[in-house]
């Protein structure tokens, strides 16, 4: 039997030893070596080549991550280790740094229980070093550090020991302070970051090798002995002195906590049912022996299984042939396999038990972010806040008529593997609009539809999406139905700042149905929403509010399912340019409704809704915003006057600007939609030499000259006629 085939067998033996588990990821900015130091971990644990480690990349594992040199799904794999004579099994998922893959990181999150934050010796911290602290700390991941190619400080930048101890350990204080800013009130001063006590490691995932302070002291080796061993070129000495797996594993086992410690102070964070109801318990307490409760955080499409539901069971426990409930799911799925995950291979096991991270077969109807329990009626988890949201779309048509079915099949099992990917079909011209983070997120999924299931395509280029909004309030307005026996009016007025942060940020969650009206209620007050307005919400869509200040009008009650569709179906295409409304109080203020039912079916009730909605609007002033981009650009001093002016000419906004060494740190904000081209562009100003990154920056205004020529693009492109209509077009 080879060493893989025994780690295998020993981490099998370990699943069922909750105190032996380790749950945790790797998270950084994009090339800072995540993926890199994963292939070190595994190779130590035996579970690939030492030889090929660094280099096979055995969790990029997508032909399109091995192509474009980048991971673009989190992918996990479990491995065994030896500290202090115990052996534990360390279940480690690897996520993407590029800003278009966010979404995979936000869902990971959810599966593991730390997180070692991986930051360049050379480039420090960056725009997603701080997004993906950020991301963990909301999901109370503990985190720990690796600076890595700490050789590149020796090599390229010619430090001295003095100056290279210097670098780093300001570089450990911007991290610190990052963390320090963020973490949880009951674990400040417990999470920080410290040298001494080994919650930081140093070294070179390429070149195999790292230290940190107790691993010196317990082999009596000095950071002068390490720099010594760089400069003189002996790296391969140095990794067999200081193996990377060791050191970072055994930083893992000693500060990274176990599921039965986790449990405790994360379930109440992620779950906001009753602690002390029998699945409460056993999540908190991650008993293997209460009623199942598992968090799909990744659907994989395999061509040969189908599609594989990755996520972490928080209690009880999984077998082939079991019955479970996926939330919001009619039917019950029966689990077919249950497998422990090796990178692109996943080994099958007979049962797995609370604590672990499992990939079943069987889940049809779960998605990624799917509650799965053995209860008909358990509360779901909280839903996962993204730190962005799609801002770019394309429209993809089969080339082929024949292929239009199976198109529309691989459209939904991507917009099931990937949530961050939004689907729509344009039931008006046919087309399916594909929404993501970015242009190489669209391309990505392009990839994927042409070459993984074999459908050409053709795709549209890049449209960006807009929001709609309001400058005021306006109203009331009159809503009549079509047979002029029911009629609403509505009023409108832009919905408090303060609360859309909170909804954006994931503070406060309004998404599904809402279980504790109260609390909501109070958080909505110290918001600085108006007292009996809080109390008067019936459904939020996105971060737009339906208020109900009607008293005593008959019928309403059992009419309000309909308002509810027509407010939903206004949201998502305005008065303006049929974009997503954006941040919008729509306030019922008084109703006339027809005794008979039969007068105020859908038919009668949408329509009317919508009008007095979009009538409102119209008096309001409607207004229109767009998606902005922070820019990153890292650049020679000689060359930052080129890189600025590709900047300005994008309607871009300098935020700041810092030199450090020879290079220029330069941090702008644009538009999206003067984007695109943007990586040739500054590629041919600065001669390749310009490093950059971007990330989300929420919606803003577009300039109000620019509106009228926006507005009629967008609906022009969308078969309406150029010019949106006024109020006069929605009164009866």
């Amino acid at each position: 039997m080879g060493r893989k085939e025994k780690n295998i067998q020993k981490a099998q033996m370990l699943m069922d030893k909750p105190k032996m588990i380790r749950n945790i990821g790797t998270a950084a900015h994009i090339d800072h070596g995540k993926t890199t130091l994963s292939d070190n971990l595994i190779a130590g644990a035996g579970m690939m080549s030492e030889e090929l480690a660094g280099r096979q990349l055995m969790l990029d594992y997508d032909e399109q991550e091995q192509a474009r040199g980048i991971t673009i799904n989190a992918a996990n794999v479990s491995m065994v280790h030896t500290y202090e004579g115990q052996e534990y099994l360390i279940n480690l998922v690897d996520t993407p740094g590029h800003v278009d893959f966010g979404g995979d990181v936000t869902r990971a999150m959810r599966a593991v229980d730390g997180v070692i934050i991986v930051v360049c010796g050379v480039e420090g911290v960056m725009p997603q070093t701080e997004t993906v602290i950020r991301q963990a700390l909301k999901e109370k991941v503990r985190p720990i550090l690796f600076i890595n190619k700490v050789d590149r400080l020796i090599t390229e930048l010619n430090l001295n020991g003095e100056e290279m101890q210097q670098r780093l350990y300001k570089l450990i204080r911007d991290v610190d302070e990052l963390i320090k800013g963020m973490t949880p009130k009951e674990f400040k001063g417990k999470w920080g970051l410290s040298v001494e006590d080994g919650t930081v490691a140093f070294g070179s995932s390429l070149y195999n090798w790292a230290i940190s302070v107790p691993f010196m002291r317990a082999r009596n080796f000095s950071f002068k002995d390490v720099y010594n061993y760089i400069e003189e070129g002996k790296v391969k000495e140095l990794a067999k002195k200081a193996p990377i797996h060791e050191v970072i594993l055994n930083q893992v086992i000693r500060h990274m906590p176990d599921p039965i410690t986790a449990q405790k102070y994360r379930i109440p964070n992620i779950w906001r049912g009753d602690d002390e109801s029998e699945i409460g318990k056993a999540m908190i307490n991650s008993d293997e022996n209460g009623p199942t409760a598992l968090m799909v955080t990744k659907i994989i499409i395999d061509p040969h299984a189908g599609e594989i539901s990755v996520g972490r069971l928080f209690s009880g426990r999984i077998k082939g042939g079991m019955m479970l409930k996926v939330d919001r799911q009619p039917k019950l799925n029966r689990v077919q396999q249950v497998s422990l995950s090796v990178g692109a291979d996943r080994v099958a096991v007979d049962e797995i038990k609370a604590g672990n991270i499992v990939a079943l077969t069987g889940l049809k109807d779960a998605i990624a972010g799917s509650t799965v329990s053995s209860l008909e009626d358990m509360m779901p988890f909280e839903k996962m806040k993204h730190y962005s949201e799609p801002v770019v779309t394309k429209a993809v048509e089969a080339k082929r008529t024949a292929d239009l079915p199976k198109l529309i099949d691989v459209l939904r099992s991507i917009g099931k593997s990937d949530p961050s990917i939004m689907v729509k079909i344009d039931e008006e011209t046919g087309e399916h609009l594909l929404s993501g983070m970015g242009e190489l997120h669209l391309e990505v999924t392009e990839h994927r539809i042409q070459e993984e299931h074999g459908i050409p395509i053709t795709a549209s280029p890049p449209i960006v999406v807009y929001r709609e909004g309001i400058d005021r309030k306006g109203g009331p307005f009159e809503g009549v139905s079509p047979n002029r026996h029911n009629r609403f009016y509505m009023e409108v007025e832009p919905l408090e700042e303060s609360v859309i942060k909170a909804i954006d940020d994931g503070t406060i969650s309004v998404h599904g149905k809402i279980e504790n009206k109260n609390e909501l209620s109070k958080q909505l007050r110290e918001l600085g929403m108006d007292k009996d307005e809080s109390k008067s919400f019936v459904h939020f869509h996105n971060d737009n509010v339906l208020l109900n200040m009607t008293k005593g009008i008959q019928y309403l009650y059992e009419t309000m399912e309909l308002i509810v569709d027509g407010f939903v179906e206004s949201m998502e295409e305005g008065p303006l340019a049929r974009e997503n409304c954006k941040g919008v109080k729509v306030r019922l203020v008084n109703a006339k409704l027809h005794e008979d039912a039969i007068h105020r079916g859908p038919a009668q009730v949408i329509p009317a809704t919508k009008n007095a909605i979009y009538g409102a609007m119209c008096q309001a002033g409607r207004n229109l915003m767009e998606p902005k981009q922070r820019v990153f650009i890292d650049v020679p001093s000689d060359l930052m006057g080129n890189a600025s002016v590709q900047i300005q000419q994008r309607r871009g906004e300098i935020l700041d600007m810092n030199q450090e060494g020879s290079n220029t740190k330069l941090e702008a904000k644009t538009p999206v939609a003067e984007m695109f081209g943007f990586s040739g562009d500054i590629r041919s100003a600065t001669g390749g030499k310009a490093l950059w990154s971007t990330e989300h920056a929420g919606f803003e205004k577009v300039p109000t000259n620019m509106i009228p020529d926006v507005v009629r693009k967008i609906r022009e492109r969308k078969g309406l006629k150029p010019e949106p209509f006024d109020e006069s077009h929605y009164r009866s």
